[in-house]
């Protein structure tokens, strides 16, 4: 096994396994016995492969038009999820990318399901399809402010034990249902330390050009930091399957958690072994008649 298949391993929460937020190191200070500046080159070295892997891997898949890829960020603010997906999927070819970010939930989907508004949003076959926060906001940001779950009118809800085992049983189930049918579910939760996220705030308030991405509710959360942590501790210890496992990905530095994604997605879209459609022999024909004219056209 080489050195990024054990990383991967390493990030790659087990199914059936308590997940232990402390386990993980956001900085990947302790994973490989070398210094920051030869782990940096080794994370951009594989970065820049993954980009140019990726890019022939979407062709690839956009022409086998069997399998869909869905990818899943989750993460504090601050935790690079833009950036990530900004850099990863650099040389992707924009007509056969898709990305999602969910916002406060509107009227209409708040008169359905709680998955109909991401249920609409998935990518058909050939594409890839980024969800930038997610269904999992359902067991998140819902389960640390509970007043929310009573905009839902859910007759009888109530924020029990009960009543999330229910929703992560609800999220497996959908899970699996994509898996069965195509659809390959990749899914990040990018580990930021509550004091790199201290950092990159001061960061964007003293940059002036940043202060667009500064809102009052991102201190407001922030004080939420235990309550969310235990939030996702719960959800990826009940969510990581074997159909769609979760991927923790250090984020204190960006060039780790960018190389990272990079290389499961790519590594996920190659595992499916796709091929070229057969061109069947009257259309070779057809494709042998045209060559011939249009040489003919040349030497004319």
């Amino acid at each position: 096994m080489s050195v990024i298949d054990d990383i991967l391993d390493m990030i790659r929460v087990k199914p059936g396994k308590k997940f232990r937020l402390k386990d993980h190191d956001p900085s990947w200070a302790g994973d490989l016995n070398v210094s920051k500046k030869e782990r940096k080159a080794f994370a951009e070295k594989i970065l820049t492969e993954g980009v140019s892997a990726l890019a022939e891997a979407q062709d690839l898949l956009y022409a086998a038009d069997t399998h869909a890829i869905l990818l899943i960020f989750q993460a504090m603010d601050a935790a690079g999820k833009d950036s990530t997906i900004k850099h990863v999927m650099s040389g992707v070819n924009p007509q056969g990318c898709q990305v999602f970010s969910f916002k406060h939930p509107s009227a209409e989907e708040l008169d359905h399901n709680f998955m109909w508004r991401y249920a609409k949003a998935l990518p058909e076959r050939g594409r890839i399809g980024i969800f930038n926060r997610s269904y999992f906001e359902e067991v998140l940001i819902v389960k640390v402010h509970q007043e929310i779950l009573a905009a839902q009118r859910i007759p009888g809800a109530k924020p029990t034990k009960e009543f999330w085992q229910a929703r992560y049983e609800d999220i497996n189930n959908f899970e699996q249902h994509l898996t069965r049918n195509g659809t390959v579910i990749l899914k990040f939760f990018l580990n930021v330390s509550k004091d790199e996220q201290r950092k990159r705030f001061l960061e964007r308030l003293d940059d002036p050009t940043k202060h667009w991405k500064f809102s009052d509710s991102d201190l407001k959360e922030r004080g939420y930091w235990d309550d969310y942590m235990s939030a996702y501790e719960d959800c990826i210890s009940a969510t990581s399957t074997e159909c769609a496992p979760w991927h923790v990905i250090p984020a204190d530095h960006k060039w780790v958690s960018r190389a990272m994604v990079a290389h499961v997605v790519t590594t996920a879209i190659c595992d499916l072994d796709l091929r070229y459609p057969e061109v069947p022999p009257a259309k070779k024909e057809l494709i042998a008649a045209a060559k011939k004219a249009l040489e003919s056209e040349r030497e004319a």
